[in-house]
């Protein structure tokens, strides 16, 4: 059974389906307080109305630099009850791109977290657009008004903004690994149909516990809070995954049994000892970057009662594709067809499709793909392609895929990681799974360095597991035996740990940078 059975065009419309259908059903669980659905359906009513009351005007835009809390929860519908644009910004974001985000989105109302008031202090400076902040967890010393005393004193009958499907719900800033961020325009229709196309293919219900250990301000973790309330299931949250172990007693304690993790989270949790299983945990997720293939073992070790859905996906369109987990075994590195309702296939340079086992380029079409990046016309264009004669867009991806007899679609590599060497083509993803493949190896980033006689050699970071004894030689002469030769590292260098975005994937660029 879900809450959501009629037809909910808007995000808020799941919250209000659910709060009638379980309002005494936890509907989120942190690390201080059990909301159920009817408070978080309240509270977020008194918030939207402490948005009008403070002037905010539909489509106005409301920066949220917030932990993964209850309480960020409540200000993401909140703020679309009140007809606002949501955008929530990683509360490890500095002053100085706290401010380009304020800037660049105009927005006219920030929520910030009282242990963050310093950085929001220095950013507003900057930020003349602000007219309306409030401040949550701040004490007696808060700059701004308190937001909890706030919402307590409100009406929780907000105005009527209006709103409909093709309205915009949110900015989802990218975390690119160089250049500024890029505001992602996403409806509110993108959004619906996105949540309810994934919570079809992982056959998910509202007896389900979901784990979120993702930050919010990117579409994998918000994925998780808007499936929660769709379902009318229960969102555990995390605020980080820093401490491994109180995550893993966060799972037994309040049988999760929904696990979505990004590869580093595996690794991390696949090189721990002694950590038992946690049988309650009947589905895991992965998405951000690739899921290596040699972690499926230790995946299934951990969480025995689990299936594994391979994903991929990508800001500008939320989800492009999974794998039935059923396929895992026959298929390990495939994340398989398009999200149901989608399509997803492969160009070659002519833009004819490719033919199975040829590498191209992987575009999209769907009610998902994003409106476009916020005042970057030429941005835009490079992502979205119109259909000629038609008012449909496509979404080229710029990433290179593989599509194999049955349609299930491969990832090679992302444009800017193909590695061009010898005159072949190396994709990293392929040499990092075979050094995955190695006993000891943690976890690996492989990148093209500048070479006069190759073009470009192939350097691979390995982190190695604690307690190995791996020499980089070593590393170099096991990879032959797994790797056609021109694909072999011609260097190996060994490392505590590889550069991440905020988002969980590897910054290879700083890899570089730093030599």
């Amino acid at each position: 059974m879900t809450a959501a059975t009629a037809s909910h065009p808007l995000v808020q419309d799941s919250l209000v389906a659910a709060a009638a259908a379980f309002p005494g059903k936890p509907a989120i669980i942190d690390e201080t307080e059990r909301l159920t659905y009817g408070e978080l359906s309240e509270r977020a009513r008194r918030f939207a109305r402490v948005l009008q009351d403070g002037g905010l005007q539909a489509g106005e835009r409301v920066a949220l630099y917030l932990d993964n809390t209850a309480v960020c929860a409540t200000a993401i519908f909140g703020t679309v009850l009140a007809g606002g644009i949501f955008i929530v910004v990683n509360p490890q974001t500095k002053a100085d791109k706290l401010a380009y985000v304020l800037g660049d989105s105009e927005a006219a109302a920030l929520v910030v977290e009282g242990r963050l008031e310093t950085i929001a202090a220095e950013a507003l400076q900057k930020s003349p657009s602000v007219r309306l902040v409030l401040e949550t967890n701040g004490g007696e010393s808060s700059r701004w008004p308190d937001l909890d005393e706030a919402i307590r004193a409100a009406e929780p009958k907000p105005a009527d903004p209006g709103t409909s499907p093709s309205d915009l719900a949110s900015l989802i800033y990218t975390s690119g690994t160089t250049g500024l961020p890029k505001g992602v325009m996403m409806t509110h229709g993108a959004l619906v149909f996105s949540v309810g196309s994934i919570a079809h293919y992982l056959r998910l219900d509202s007896e389900d516990r979901i784990l979120n250990i993702l930050p919010f301000a990117f579409t994998y973790g918000l994925n998780q809070l808007l499936l929660s309330v769709r379902l009318g299931a229960t969102l555990v949250l995390e605020p980080s995954f820093v401490f491994p172990p109180r995550t893993l007693e966060r799972i037994r304690n309040e049988a999760v049994t929904v696990f979505p993790g990004v590869p580093t989270t595996w690794a991390t949790l696949i090189g721990m000892e002694g950590l038992g299983e946690y049988p309650s945990v009947r589905c895991l997720t992965n998405a951000a970057a690739g899921l290596p293939p040699p972690f499926h073992e230790g995946l299934r070790r951990l969480f025995p009662n689990a299936v594994i859905f391979r994903m991929y996906g990508l800001t500008e369109c939320i989800r492009v594709c999974y794998l039935e987990p059923e396929l895992l075994d026959v298929k390990p590195t495939s994340v398989g067809k398009a999200i149901p309702g989608t399509e997803a296939f492969v160009l070659n340079e002519a833009g004819e499709r490719v033919k199975p086992g040829e590498i191209g380029v992987l575009h999209v079409r769907g009610p998902h793909l994003m409106l476009g990046y916020w005042r970057a016309p030429e941005a835009t264009a490079h992502m979205l392609r119109a259909e000629p004669g038609s008012q449909e867009k496509t979404l080229c991806t710029h990433d290179h895929f593989t599509v194999d007899e049955d349609g299930d679609l491969t990832f090679v590599d992302r444009s800017d990681d193909i590695i061009k060497t010898r005159g072949e083509k190396v994709s990293s993803v392929e040499v990092e799974n075979a050094l995955h493949e190695i006993p000891g190896v943690r976890t690996v980033a492989v990148v093209g360095v500048p070479d006069e006689l190759l073009g470009q050699a192939i350097r691979a970071y390995v982190v190695l597991e604690e307690g190995a004894s791996l020499t980089e030689r070593e590393i170099v002469r096991l990879s032959r035996s797994r790797l056609e030769g021109f694909m072999v590292p011609q260097e190996v260098r060994l490392v505590a740990q590889l550069p991440e975005t905020e988002s969980g994937k590897v910054r290879k660029k700083s890899l570089l940078a730093d030599g």
